[in-house]
């Protein structure tokens, strides 16, 4: 009885859809459409970033407790995994792979609920302290929202990518005052295929989700700064070594990450211990380095406005080292710690995201090279600027979107004066991350699989085709000691050029080609008891009812065959799968990313 309402209430909505949809061309419903998606995704953004501020503020009253407040990470684990367990069956997808994964698996169809499950999960485990980033969380909502739009509005599936699209576009957008990253945001990661009309939609949802901001926040909570230092060609050598450098560092996070993720998620653990586990491990943490505390904005901030001696810790010895030495060192060891940090927050249960701790890194590591170089007295490189490029650096190396990187700290910085070695560096970090790691991260195994779209235009078609849309001629079979007789009256149906010899169990044996052994039935010598064994021989290869369609493509280009046999895992045959029909389907959905202004 509950769910009727709800019903109605959709029904409602799809009518008003209908009645729009009908009065509108196609161009004029996508715009309103992304204007709808725009503006509620921007709502959400704010509301979450809000509300994870005003739950910091409480947690903050109890700062003067120190082990009390040391704890609050942990019982905002706990609460997290109370959350999914009770009420979304123990398991929730995370992240932009939950984004790719949807668009490349599920027809753009991302499941309602993660209109609300990352925003509830993330604000828990963010607003209690866990070291990881919301930038994720509001993606995944985002997105959400736009496949929940396009799906109601009966929107085709290149539509309902688009809002899929709009949706991230306008979280970001809204989360950092940047809208040009938001647009270039959306294309870079999600819109991995996309038309020049496509960027009308997005900036108008980018738009929407900036005015949210403004509107609802002014600048309050915004991560925005001044540029006070205009950049210097002279350091240009620096900047190229600095956009090296991270590189690597880029690599460490990423490779630091996956590794401790895996082994929290390795343990064989309750879910309740595991996440007070996590807990008390953060708690270590945060104890020896107050920084790695939360998403890091509090301690990015100073950094950037040049003031680092704001997060320095006060210590009895510290006038017995240099004060320097004493910075650099902690620095160091932050930003190193930070993939830990991260990465035990999510794996012991908690929901974040990765955006927010590379721009972290890159705060911490950009200061600590610059002040490395002044101390030798040889240069004195601006420090603020080399702080706010460095996240550019490890945002680009991380995240895999250099363009991103490069028009965010743009934005964020309320003008383009950095913007040359904003290129520089952002440009030599993904170029040298590449070079050793083909696939961010978080999607490095299910692009490995074929499971999520990439930038590889071809692949990304095929991985969208399965093979059971694809498998034919189920019917076409004889058991291995049927007679020649038998073969020669199924032969009779039209278009039969191809047969599977089967035994008891079904698993395939061979086939047969009807234009091999043409000439052998020509004959009317032949025995029409011999059986039918004695004429198959073995396929070129099989395809597997679970591999993905770009190594069957490759099977087929490797053994220039016209069709080859469908088998199950222990070799029983389903059918055949033809190289014509492939290409058939493949041209159709060649088709279907076309100009918005195409009715």
């Amino acid at each position: 009885m509950a769910l009727k309402p709800k019903k109605q209430a959709i029904g409602l909505y799809q009518l008003v859809l209908d009645i729009i949809r009908n009065r509108l061309s196609r161009v004029q419903y996508i715009i309103l459409t992304a204007v709808i998606v725009g503006g509620v995704a921007g709502m959400m953004a704010v509301l979450l970033k809000t509300s994870v501020h005003h739950v910091h503020q409480w947690v903050n009253t109890f700062s003067e407790r120190r082990l009390l407040f040391l704890f609050f990470p942990a019982i905002g684990l706990v609460l997290t995994t109370w959350v999914i367990h009770r009420f979304f069956n123990g398991y929730i997808e995370k992240g932009i792979a939950m984004v790719l994964k949807s668009i490349a698996r599920r027809h753009a169809n991302i499941p309602s609920r993660n209109n609300y499950v990352h925003f509830v999960t993330s604000a828990i485990t963010v607003g209690f302290g866990g070291s990881a980033g919301l930038e994720a969380p509001i993606v995944a909502t985002g997105s959400s929202l736009g496949s929940t739009m396009g799906r109601l509005g009966k929107m085709p599936y290149a539509d309902r990518i688009l809002m899929i699209a709009c949706g991230a576009a306008a979280g970001i957008a809204a989360v950092y005052n940047a809208p040009i990253a938001g647009v270039i945001f959306a294309i870079e990661v999600l819109l991995v295929d996309t038309v020049v009309s496509h960027f009308v939609p997005l900036i108008i949802s980018a738009v929407m989700g900036v005015l949210c901001s403004k509107i609802w926040v002014g600048d309050a909570n915004m991560f925005n700064f001044t540029l006070t230092q205009n950049f210097n060609y002279h350091f240009v050598p620096f900047y190229i070594l600095f956009g090296a450098i991270s590189g690597f560092i880029a690599l460490y996070y990423a490779r630091t990450f996956r590794k401790v993720d895996k082994a929290v998620h390795g343990w064989r653990l309750n879910y309740y211990v595991k996440a007070l586990a996590g807990g008390t491990l953060l708690a270590a943490c945060f104890l020896l380095f107050p920084p790695l505390y939360g998403e890091g904005y509090l301690s990015m901030t100073p950094l950037a406005k040049g003031r680092p001696e704001d997060i320095v810790p006060q210590v009895s010895w510290a006038d017995k080292v240099s004060p320097d030495a004493l910075m650099l060192c902690f620095f160091a060891l932050v930003f190193l710690l930070k993939p830990v940090a991260a990465a035990i927050t999510i794996g012991s249960g908690g929901n974040g995201g990765n955006f927010a701790p590379s721009l972290f890194v890159g705060a911490f590591w950009g200061f600590v090279f610059s002040r490395l170089t002044n101390v030798t007295g040889w240069v004195q490189l601006p420090e603020s600027n080399f702080t706010l490029v460095g996240m550019a650096a490890l945002l680009s190396g991380v995240m895999y979107c250099p363009l991103t990187a490069i028009f965010l700290i743009a934005e964020i910085t309320n003008g383009y004066g950095l913007f040359i070695p904003l290129m520089i560096v952002s440009s030599i970090s993904y170029f040298i991350v590449r070079q050793f790691e083909p696939f961010y991260m978080e999607i490095k195994e299910m692009a490995m699989r074929g499971q999520i779209f990439t930038h590889r235009r071809e692949n990304n078609i095929l991985s969208s085709l399965h093979v059971p849309d694809l498998v034919q001629h189920r019917d076409r079979k004889l058991h291995i000691n049927d007679p020649l007789e038998k073969m020669i009256d199924l032969i009779q149906q039209p278009n039969l050029n191809n047969l599977a010899v089967v035994d008891d169990a079904g698993v395939l044996q061979g086939i047969i080609d009807l234009n091999d052994i043409r000439s052998i039935l020509a004959k009317h010598d032949q025995p029409v008891h011999t059986p039918v064994k004695q004429y198959m021989h073995a396929p070129p290869d099989t395809v597997y009812a679970t591999e993905n369609m770009v190594a069957i493509m490759k099977k087929f280009d490797a053994t220039q065959a016209a069709y080859l046999p469908v088998v199950q895992e222990n070799n029983e045959f389903i059918g055949f799968i033809y190289k014509a029909s492939l290409f058939d389907l493949y041209r159709q959905k060649l088709s279907v990313h076309r100009d918005i202004y195409e009715e």
